[in-house]
């Protein structure tokens, strides 16, 4: 198959699947499908565009994720939307709590503490924002990046620590601990 054939195909695949998308899902499921993942405040005429609505749907459909914190909103003439980053964390820790067993979660608590210790020793610093870009500066391309991408990951890394604390807690005040191993991961 010829690159033009594949870009056509997979143009028309992308088609079908929005057309599927718009079809199976209601003006306010598609609003927020997108908004999920605007982090940078957009209208709701740009939202409208992304969510194939009119922008009156799009604006009703917001008001309703505003109310119930799902999205922020600022301003007012246009106002403008953004996922409210507090909502997806939280239902990140609930999903985990739901989905695995307080023991379960501290065992993986256990494992990212032992590789965060791990970063601190390496870095020689006790936390991923105290680390100074000037060493990596003089290195080569492959050391800069490899650097860059372990700093990365410490910042994920206690990223998850904070959210699996939480999700210990929340499955703990469930009552989900070791006796109840049916769901665990």
């Amino acid at each position: 198959m010829s690159n033009d054939t594949a870009a056509d195909s997979s143009s028309h695949g992308d088609r079908e699947a929005r057309r599927r998308w718009k079809d199976d899902r209601t003006t306010f499921q598609r609003v927020y499908d997108v908004m999920t993942g605007v982090t940078e405040p957009a209208s709701a005429s740009e939202v409208a565009d992304r969510a194939a609505c009119s922008p009156d749907g799009a604006r009703n459909a917001l008001t309703q994720l505003a109310e119930l914190g799902i999205v922020d909103r600022r301003g007012s003439r246009p106002a403008e939307y953004r996922r409210n980053e507090s909502y997806f964390e939280w239902k990140r820790v609930e999903t985990l709590a739901d989905d695995h067993t307080a023991a379960a979660l501290r065992e993986r608590l256990d494992d990212l503490l032992a590789e965060d210790a791990d970063l601190q020793e390496s870095f020689g610093v006790p936390d991923p924002d105290a680390v100074s870009v000037a060493p990596v500066e003089g290195g080569d391309h492959a050391a800069v990046h490899d650097r860059l991408e372990s700093l990365s990951r410490w910042r994920t890394v206690r990223h998850d620590i904070e959210l699996l604390q939480r999700a210990v807690s929340r499955a703990q005040a469930r009552g989900r601990d070791e006796t109840d191993l049916g769901a665990s991961a």
